[in-house]
């Protein structure tokens, strides 16, 4: 198992004329939507694809710029239609930081998002996968951008590894010592490995015969091992709080800009404590708000 990264030009010139041709087309690596929308579309959709697939991105993502095009327009939007317009994209707590982000970028930076990774980072609901990938993917300039599916490629292509371990600093310093010196080149390769996890790297069954690292990938060459997964797991949608708080959501979105009786929200529900738990913390979360027996979207 090999100890320091593959020679750059293994790696990174394989895969940059891979993804030059296998590259899905998606609306945001599309030069018209950044002359459109500038960096702001990108960090809406960056947002909108956390832990989220591509596929249901795309029509929200349209629809939200269609309504919001800049980040002053979002920063005039009341929460209630921000968390209506996000719709069963999931998470919804990311539709609040998002708006908070957008009047954030609105009063400290002039309604342009910054260029800056530590300006980007104290912006509401950014972290360092986002505040990179803006910089990176918007404006050009050369930083390591580390995603689940990147951090599975640098796993079993350099370090020989079946699956990842948890995030930590050194998926970054890794990826940055992998980067081409080259901005134009260093943001390619980002998208390149991000891609490649995305669509043939996967976790379960990886296409390895269509992988253009195959001559060079460390866990190929190890035989592909089973290394073990020390990954955290996700507890079942069905019957989760997750699902409670879907289903409160849901109706509030649907009886909006009107609130609804407490008494009649989801009053059929399997666990009434579940279900309360589940309102409770939509509204300590900003998504939900209460007044007297009445429950709504925040005003």
């Amino acid at each position: 198992m090999p100890s320091t990264p593959h020679p750059i030009a293994a790696t990174t010139l394989p895969l940059a004329e891979w993804y030059r041709g296998a590259a899905r087309d998606l609306p945001w690596r599309r030069r018209e939507f950044h002359d459109e929308y500038a960096a702001w579309g990108t960090l809406v959709s960056e947002f909108m694809l956390q832990q989220t697939p591509v596929n249901r991105v795309i029509p929200h993502l349209e629809a939200w710029l269609a309504r919001w095009p800049t980040p002053r327009a979002l920063a005039a939007a009341s929460p209630a239609d921000v968390v209506h317009q996000w719709a069963n994209l999931g998470y919804p707590r990311r539709a609040l930081w998002l708006h908070r982000a957008a009047i954030e970028i609105t009063d400290r930076h002039d309604g342009v998002v910054p260029r800056d990774v530590d300006a980007l980072l104290k912006l509401s609901g950014i972290g360092d996968y986002t505040a990179r990938a803006v910089a990176v993917f918007a404006y050009g300039d050369r930083h390591p951008v580390v995603d689940t599916n990147t951090r599975r490629v640098l796993a079993r292509a350099v370090l020989g590894q079946a699956q990842p371990g948890s995030p930590s600093r050194r998926d970054l310093d890794l990826m940055d010592a992998m980067l081409p010196v080259d901005d134009a080149d260093a943001a390619v390769f980002n998208a390149a490995a991000m891609e490649l996890g995305a669509t043939v790297c996967i976790a379960r069954a990886p296409r390895c015969e269509a992988c253009p690292l195959i001559e060079t990938c460390a866990w190929v060459a190890a035989g592909r091992p089973d290394t073990g997964d020390t990954r955290r797991r996700q507890a079942a949608f069905e019957g989760s709080d997750r699902q409670a708080r879907g289903a409160v959501l849901r109706l509030l979105r649907d009886a909006a800009p009107h609130a609804v009786l407490l008494e009649t929200v989801l009053p059929e529900w399997p666990d009434p404590l579940q279900r309360d738990r589940a309102i409770d913390s939509l509204i300590a979360d900003g998504l939900a708000e209460a007044d007297g027996e009445m429950l709504s979207l925040p005003r």
